[in-house]
């Protein structure tokens, strides 16, 4: 696919770039590339692995392999959290001191990492990126018929927004995407390293005996206004392009 990048904005934490705008621009493609391989690969048995997982799990999957995509194009500024639980997803080891930090807080038995502690990885000491994904709301199914899993869901799109378990996250490296020619393409990534708590909604608690099983806060609209104004690559394509121009998101239309 090709991206539209922002050359202005840049993934940054306190005043160091941590990996350029091209190297996430391959990371979003490096990502699509093995979503597509994975569905091709599935479709042989007659199985859609994306109507197996559902939404939900399916949005989360899409998160889980841009950051390892990211990691994997960040020269070794960036490492993988070692703990599923652990904050942020990717922590920082961009220098010398730091990589050699992160290389104490674990042991390799016959070939496979164990981390020492969840305490070293939530929170880590020197932080990192948190990477968040979304595809995005639909109106209603009392208004239209709700888009399948596969149907590109653009044209429908009303708002999206993203979800922490908690309302400090910040240097948020956060991706849009969308069903195209089936399957889970990024179409747009975003990055802010200036959140703040008002940024975020209320936490809401699970319910006894509900759905929910895990306290979440979602992104209030300012705050994806905010991520929206810090875009980093937008999928050359006039749909999305001209629906993210809107003034509740990106604000302008942007040029290829």
């Amino acid at each position: 696919m090709k991206y539209i990048k922002n050359d202005k904005n840049s993934i940054s934490i306190d005043g160091t770039v941590i990996i350029s705008t091209d190297s996430v621009i391959e990371a979003i493609n490096f990502c699509n590339n093995a979503i597509r391989k994975l569905y091709e690969q599935t479709k042989e048995f007659d199985i859609n692995i994306f109507e197996i997982l559902g939404m939900r799990n399916l949005s989360g999957m899409m998160g889980e392999y841009f950051a390892k995509s990211v990691q994997k194009h960040s020269s070794n500024c960036l490492q993988s959290n070692l703990h599923q639980d652990g904050y942020p997803d990717l922590i920082l080891t961009n220098t010398s001191d730091k990589l050699n930090y992160y290389k104490s807080l674990y042991t390799i038995v016959n070939g496979k990492i164990h981390p020492k502690d969840k305490s070293f990885f939530s929170p880590y000491k020197y932080g990192g990126i948190e990477i968040k994904a979304t595809c995005s709301t639909t109106p209603s199914a009392k208004i239209m018929a709700k888009p399948i899993i596969g149907e590109k869901r653009i044209d429908k799109m009303v708002s999206f927004d993203w979800k922490a378990h908690h309302r400090q996250t910040n240097n948020l490296l956060a991706i849009l995407w969308d069903f195209i020619n089936d399957v889970p393409t990024i179409v747009a990534c975003f990055y802010r390293n200036d959140l703040v708590i008002d940024d975020w909604g209320k936490i809401v608690q699970p319910k006894i005996d509900g759905g929910r099983t895990t306290s979440v806060s979602i992104m209030t609209s300012l705050g994806v206004s905010k991520m929206c104004k810090g875009w980093i690559a937008i999928i050359d394509d006039d749909e999305y392009i001209n629906k993210l121009s809107h003034e509740k998101w990106i604000g302008y239309r942007i040029k290829s």
